[in-house]
């Protein structure tokens, strides 16, 4: 099988996170030139590497092209920083895949007892990025008449399943996704969104949360039965996912969204 993406430019919010670095090195393996956009740090032997670098790393024993980069995609000046170190780079953006996110703090609790600037930070990450990135990016790709963009919501979005804050940022998502569509059109660019199910991520599966290789077991295969097919998701079954709508296997797809949760939304 050829490449799909072959020299194509791709930006990955939140690309060195469970999720995102399995999207960036599958981009990577499908012949993008990939920007790995994240903001965490963790240690390396005696000294921080940004996790973005090690990703870039990764991309770079495959063979493939990528570098790296730590503005914030939630905000406008950081927004356009990404894209502009595209084009720095690479010479243009030709998919923008806007997986940037966080989870509410601890179990979130009752919405009226949600701190304000707790849910000010989700929305913003969650979902004001999503407008930032893709305003930054979308005068590139309206001025080539073709860019795919592919945003990240989730089965919360439609699906009581989490808190209300990230329940609004995901629909709000959707909503975005279908209305940037129409507007997009006429301009050969497409947008869609992917909902990822309950998938294994430190976030779900609670390593987060302090628990132990055991309890994060039981909770993984209890969350699994919820799913028609027994188990829970894996990075690679949403990166699949998203490559796939951001290439021209999907050239007639847009303002679509592509459920992946084993069937969990409709069991």
């Amino acid at each position: 099988m050829g490449q799909r993406l072959a020299g194509k430019v791709v930006i990955v919010t939140g690309g060195a996170g469970s999720i995102g670095r399995e999207h960036s090195l599958l981009f990577a393996k499908e012949g993008a030139r990939v920007v790995v956009n994240d903001l965490g740090v963790a240690a390396v032997g005696e000294g921080q590497k940004a996790d973005a670098e090690r990703v870039v790393e990764e991309i770079h024993a495959l063979g493939g092209d990528a570098i790296a980069s730590s503005a914030s995609a939630a905000t406008f000046a950081g927004a356009e920083a990404i894209v502009q170190q595209a084009v720095d780079a690479f010479g243009t953006v030709d998919i923008l895949v806007n997986n940037a996110g966080i989870a509410p703090d601890g179990d979130a609790g009752r919405t009226w007892d949600v701190p304000e600037e707790s849910w000010d930070q989700l929305i913003r990450v969650n979902l004001k990025s999503i407008y930032l990135c893709s305003r930054a990016a979308l005068p590139t790709m309206i001025a080539k008449q073709k860019g795919a963009i592919v945003n990240v919501a989730s089965i919360a979005a439609t699906r009581t399943c989490s808190s209300a804050s990230y329940a609004a940022a995901k629909s709000g998502i959707l909503g975005y996704t279908l209305q940037v569509a129409s507007e997009l059109g006429p301009s050969g660019v497409r947008i869609n969104s992917v909902s990822p199910g309950f998938m294994v991520t430190p976030m779900a599966t609670g390593e987060r949360r302090g628990l132990s290789a055991e309890e994060s077991a039981k909770r993984i295969a209890e969350m699994g039965r919820k799913s028609p097919m027994g188990r829970m998701g894996e990075a690679d079954d949403i990166a699949a996912a998203i490559a796939y709508l951001a290439s021209d296997d999907a050239k007639y797809v847009t303002g679509q969204e592509l459920v992946v949760d084993g069937g969990y939304l409709g069991f």
